[in-house]
């Protein structure tokens, strides 16, 4: 197998783009028709809707239990997947101030761990709504997917 980026679900529009921030290993064949798909897509400008919503679906479960900077952030999630998923810097930052922006995650300095002042980020109420309703539309279409995957 080799490691590919890989598209998430957000219950929107799907969208493929060649720089996606979660990556899992996929067997080849699968890599040969997601390759079709992403140089199509390259330089058009579409919205990346689809691997967005999963990346802020990943953050704001990742925040539920407690405030963590950014670092944190995608090291829990890189645990929490058996180092399958890494979520690197440049798209992690992006989504965070996007999330931000959208009022459902609040971010506060205070110092790190390691005795540094970061910016520790928590989910706000109207983030737990919204992770509850794109938990339940990854579910829906999640589902959707396995039924044609598991099709006879």
């Amino acid at each position: 197998m080799e490691n590919t980026t890989v598209l998430g679900i957000c219950g929107k529009r799907v969208a493929f783009q060649a720089h996606i921030p979660v990556t899992v290993s996929l067997p080849p064949a699968y890599l040969d028709s997601l390759h079709n798909r992403v140089v199509d897509n390259l330089g058009m400008g579409k919205p990346n809707d689809l691997v967005q919503g999963t990346l802020d679906l990943l953050i704001l479960k990742t925040l539920l239990p407690e405030a963590m900077h950014g670092w944190a952030i995608a090291k829990r999630i890189q645990q929490v997947s058996g180092e399958v998923l890494q979520v690197q810097q440049g798209s992690l930052y992006p989504a965070l101030h996007r999330l931000e922006q959208q009022a459902w995650i609040k971010a506060k300095w205070a110092e790190s761990e390691t005795g540094r002042q970061a910016k520790f980020y928590s989910l706000t109420a109207a983030g737990r709504k919204q992770l509850e309703a794109e938990t339940a539309n990854w579910a829906r279409l999640s589902a959707a997917i396995n039924l044609i995957l598991n099709e006879a």
